[in-house]
């Protein structure tokens, strides 16, 4: 079966031209492996606690009503605890700055971040913008106001 595919527009930075682009592992997974574009001789070492900014080495142009979204990567989350720290972060659509990936080790040792490492996957996703309208009433439900845990543990 064909698939629409959305265009998206990267513009790959001088410091990442040698660098993949990022690209689906499989023809069912819905986020983009992205790569690190740390210099060669300059490996991000993040030790157990600590966080940090990697770049890309991208600059991205999103379809009108597309924005991206930066998730932590399974095989790395499981294997060594390293996570997008601000997960699922969020590339605004008007955004044109370079991406860069917020990881933080979560993991019992020290995590080395390499030039080309799959740091994250992208995951393009349609959103909608609403204008608030102050109201007095809002119809009510059978939930109403029981928030965390109100609708069972499992």
């Amino acid at each position: 079966m064909s698939q629409n595919r959305l265009l998206l527009r990267v513009v790959c930075l001088p410091h990442a031209q040698d660098i993949e682009l990022p690209q689906y592992a499989s023809d069912g997974s819905s986020g983009l492996d992205i790569r690190a574009a740390v210099p060669t001789d300059n490996s991000i070492i993040l030790s157990p606690g600590e966080w940090a900014m990697v770049p890309t080495g991208l600059r991205l142009g999103f379809p009108d009503g597309y924005e991206g979204q930066i998730r932590t990567r399974s095989g790395i989350a499981m294997q060594h605890g390293i996570v997008v720290l601000n997960s699922p972060g969020t590339i605004d659509n008007d955004y044109r700055g370079e991406l860069k990936v917020l990881l933080m080790n979560h993991g019992k040792s020290p995590f080395t971040i390499s030039r080309g490492a799959r740091i994250a996957q992208l995951v393009i996703a349609p959103y909608a913008s609403v204008e608030l309208v102050k109201v007095n009433f809002i119809a009510p439900t059978k939930r109403q106001d029981n928030g965390f845990g109100s609708t069972g543990v499992e």
